[in-house]
């Protein structure tokens, strides 16, 4: 507390001791207490009015400028005491004005009025923050027990303070009413609001215990001022007074405590307090304390009569009003209590859950017939006699153990996830919510709501192994792998930091030779089975710690970890290459034999796991130019290797200047129509020896130098502008594709200038579908998902090129929403001849429908293929069968007989 603060403290408090001083001396024949005490208190009172009343003021303005406060109560409940404080101070102006004129001690004054009123004002201002029960029953309730506490409370005034002073005046009972009018009025009221100090809000809990505080104060300043008019005397020379003034100060602090709780709303008490019995409590404990005073005072029959038989009359006829309810209301719990019972059971005989009743000490209690369904288990089996805990997974137990425990501690209802073993053996994956049974006059139970989700976890299981795993060989896929290389090498840096020597760690890259041949030759599907052969033979040829993965189309990578020494590692790799070749493989009967080449790269210190593969696929790509059939391992030199590659980004930088790059445009096409629905623009490289560089050969290196960024750019413009050419020259809706890199979408600026390109060439959004391959979210998941959610925000579609090829592709359209999804060629050329492939595509073309995106079926070259895609009901298709690569004036032309047929 500040100096001046405690100093105006300092100050109020000696004014009130010189106040209550001085309503102790007599000035001659007239009290002191008659000026000194009455006009001082209604002077608190008319303070303690403004400061409500302007309270009430600001909290209106402050409730009307913004949503929430402490409640759209607060203000009239200000201004309700307030009114209660002005009307105090009413009552003690005239009641002062009275005194001076000697009216009569024993009549009600009109001051006497003023101060009546003010009771039921501050009850209706106690309630805008504590209010009553809403319900009737409940408020009927609520009501008789406050008339029992205060005929309880009373019967102990009356035997302590009223009955010597009764006794004394003889047959003045019309005196003795007349003075106790405001001691049974305060009792009235404060045992109706006292118990609602308990069930009050949070955020007026302190406003609601002032206000108590404040008319508890007051009560006894009302008592005290009746004994004293009963007496003849001042009580303690007029000690009534400070009392009541020290109350009328109490009530003027009490906006201070509704402003400290500005800013939170009311929440009544939930939960299981005692607040929930507060009104029978406090009847209860008046009723003890009026029985003991009876007892202990050891009453005589002329000390009851007239008021205590009155009172006990009442008070019993109340109570029995009270008792004619509970039995009411207990006839009405049990029939509630057996209609719910009687649907519980109906719920468990036709649900697909299983509703399971639990003793508390586990054993089962009841169990709906649906387990008989599920787990095989019927009433009467043995099993069930045990405790439930008996039929949980052992290692699910200490999680179901701590869910019961917090449920325990207070929660209404807890979730758990458990392995539950069923009458054949076999463990069930189950769901079930644990929630609290209580039926009248029986023990507590639990109630287990339980959901058999094997086939679920099952799925999960399958749609995981679908996302890390490749299709054709049932190995880790490159997504996997990848992950697998970050795990292993971030053990090995914390093992180097702990000052460990680890053991030997690498990557071994393998590229079949000849797979190209086998492909042309025998099919795609033999092809793939030639590949799943190559996977069984290099995972026998492996230790069990280490990971075999297919990386792309012929390639496999191997991650090879604790080896003792570098040479043994190589060692492996021979083996992999001799495997490979040691024994033809069986391909569409005959023997076909391959070889391969292998690159080997070790995890040295600062070597990241990106870099580690980089570097055994440049081994590998050496050891393929020097012929195949060999092991190469990475060393620094390597990198000279790479200076063919900087003179080829070189050329493709000047062809850039010189615009030497063209564009050729493939149709896609509606399968059941025929018509032509969007192009896809693809690059070629003319050199100055007028000879087309196809893409597989630049785009790599344009890619690797950055160039794809400018290159890309380039490609959008042109494409965008030819294509909204056709669209306004032919009034046909054709969608243009274009191909995006994983380098492009990540660079600066990227969505921003597909915004202004399409702006340029006056292309619709709409009509534009960016292609992106499934890798370009495994580089850098977040920016490229980022980048890409923008760009479907300008309009712009998005597609998932190459989709199923064993990188992630499920968790893909997962991580990011997509338009459209484009089957790989791989999958088109092996329908009908491998049923796992085919059961795949028809999988992806369901999947999309399901999504509500477009397929597209890339790779059409054959008739029954078309076929197969119209009959799985594939929507769009692009191949040679349908629509071969073509420049722009064939486009032109294509379109323009569309368009012309068309109008006819």
């Amino acid at each position: 507390m500040r100096g001046g603060a405690r100093v105006r403290l300092g100050v109020i408090l000696g004014l009130f001791l010189v106040y209550a001083l001085g309503t102790l001396l007599q000035v001659g024949e007239v009290p002191l207490t008659v000026w000194a005490g009455t006009w001082p208190t209604a002077a608190a009172a008319a303070g303690a009015a403004a400061v409500l009343l302007h309270a009430s003021r600001s909290r209106a303005r402050a409730d009307e400028g913004e949503d929430g406060g402490d409640g759209p109560d607060s203000a009239s409940a200000l201004r309700l005491f307030g009114l209660a404080a002005l009307a105090w101070c009413a009552g003690s102006i005239t009641y002062g004005v009275t005194g001076l004129l000697n009216a009569g001690a024993f009549s009600l004054t009109f001051g006497d009025l003023f101060s009546l009123v003010a009771l039921p004002l501050f009850t209706l201002g106690f309630l805008r923050f504590a209010p009553l029960p809403h319900r009737t029953r409940a408020l009927v309730r609520y009501v008789t027990d406050s008339y029992v506490c205060a005929a309880a409370v009373f019967s102990v005034v009356w035997l302590l303070l009223f009955q010597p002073l009764y006794q004394d005046l003889g047959d003045g009972a019309g005196v003795v009413a007349f003075a106790l009018v405001y001691p049974v009025a305060d009792i009235a009221v404060l045992c109706l609001l006292g118990p609602l100090v308990l069930t009050s809000p949070h955020s007026t809990r302190r406003a609601v215990l002032l206000a108590t505080g404040t008319f508890v104060v007051i009560c006894v300043a009302d008592v005290i001022g009746a004994v004293g008019r009963l007496s003849g005397d001042a009580v303690a020379g007029g000690i009534e007074y400070p009392v009541r003034l020290l109350g009328f100060l109490l009530l003027g602090t009490l906006p201070w405590l509704v402003r400290r709780n500005a800013g939170a709303r009311p929440r009544r008490i939930t939960g299981r307090g005692l607040y929930r019995v507060a009104p029978e409590i406090a009847a209860v404990t008046a009723l003890s304390l009026a029985a003991l005073v009876m007892t202990v005072a050891g009453l005589r029959a002329d000390g009851i009569a007239p008021v205590l038989p009155l009172v006990a009359g009442s008070a019993v006829l109340v109570l029995v009003v009270r008792m004619v309810g509970m039995m009411e209301e207990s006839a009405v719990l049990a029939r509630i209590a057996q209609t719910r019972e009687r649907h519980l059971h109906e719920l468990a005989e036709h649900s697909g859950d299983i509703i399971v009743i639990l003793e508390e000490d586990g054993r089962i209690f009841y169990m709906s017939p649906g387990a008989v369904e599920m787990f095989g288990y019927r009433s009467g089996d043995p099993v069930l006699d045990r405790p439930v805990t008996s039929l949980v997974h052992p290692e699910d137990l200490p999680g179901l153990v701590a869910a019961v425990a917090g449920f325990r501690r207070g929660a209404e209802s807890v979730r758990v996830r458990a392995r539950v073993r069923a009458a054949d053996g076999t463990w069930r994956h189950t769901t079930s919510t644990v929630s609290q049974y209580e039926r009248p006059s029986e023990p507590n139970r639990y109630l287990l709501t339980t959901r058999d989700i094997s086939a679920q976890v099952e799925l999960q299981k399958q749609v995981d192994h679908l996302t890390f795993h490749d299709g054709v060989t049932g190995l880790p896929n490159r997504a996997y792998l990848e992950e697998r290389v970050r795990e292993v090498l971030g053990r090995r840096a914390e093992a180097a930091e702990e000052g460990q020597q680890p053991l030997e760690t690498a990557v071994v890259f393998l590229d079949l030779d000849g797979f190209t041949a086998v492909n042309d030759s025998a099919g795609h599907a033999f092809g793939d089975y030639l590949l799943a052969q190559v996977g069984h033979r290099l995972r026998a040829v492996l230790g069990t710690g280490d990971t075999l993965a297919r990386w792309g189309s012929d390639e496999f990578v191997a991650l090879v970890e604790e080896r003792p020494r570098a040479d043994s590692v190589v060692d492996l790799a021979e083996r992999m290459i001799r495997v490979i070749e040691g024994e033809p493989f069986q391909v569409a009967e005959r023997d076909v034999v391959v070889t391969a080449s292998v690159g080997v790269a070790f995890a040295d210190p600062g070597v990241d796991g990106a870099e580690l593969l980089r570097n055994a696929d440049m081994a590998m790509a050496l050891a393929k130019e020097q012929g195949g059939g060999h092991v190469e391992v990475y060393a620094a030199h390597m990198h000279a290797q790479v200076v063919e590659r900087l003179e080829l980004q070189t050329e493709l930088r000047q062809a850039l200047a010189d615009r030497a790059f063209v564009l050729e445009y493939q149709p896609v096409v509606s399968l059941e129509t025929s018509q032509v629905t969007a192009v896809e623009a693809l690059v070629r490289w003319r050199r100055g020896d007028g000879v087309l560089v196809p893409p597989e050969e630049f785009i790599g290196p344009a890619e690797d130098s950055g160039l794809i960024v400018p290159l890309g750019q380039w490609i959008l413009r042109e494409a965008c502008q030819k294509v909204a050419v056709w669209r306004a020259t032919t009034g046909l809706d054709i969608g243009l594709s274009v191909n995006v890199s994983a380098r492009q979408v990540l660079s600066q600026g990227f969505v921003q200038s597909v915004e202004e390109v399409l702006a340029e060439s006056g292309l619709a959004a709409e009509a534009l579908t960016v292609e992106v391959d499934e890798e370009i979210l495994l580089e850098n998941p977040v920016v490229a998902a980022e980048r890409l959610t923008r760009l479907r925000g300008l309009g712009v579609r998005l597609a998932v090129d190459d989709f199923g090829m064993g990188h992630a592709s499920l968790s893909h359209l997962r991580r990011l929403r997509v338009d459209a999804i484009k089957i790989d060629p791989s999958f088109v050329r092996e329908l009908d001849s491998d049923d796992t492939v085919t059961l795949l595509t028809r999988t992806i073309i369901r999947l999309g429908q399901d999504l509500g995106v477009q397929v597209v079926a890339e790779g059409i070259e054959h008739p029954w293929q078309l076929r197969r895609l119209k009959e799985m009901g594939c929507a769009y298709g692009q191949g040679f069968l349908v629509g071969r690569p073509m420049d722009a004036a064939g486009v032109e032309a294509l379109v323009g007989g569309e368009a012309n047929a068309t109008v006819r």
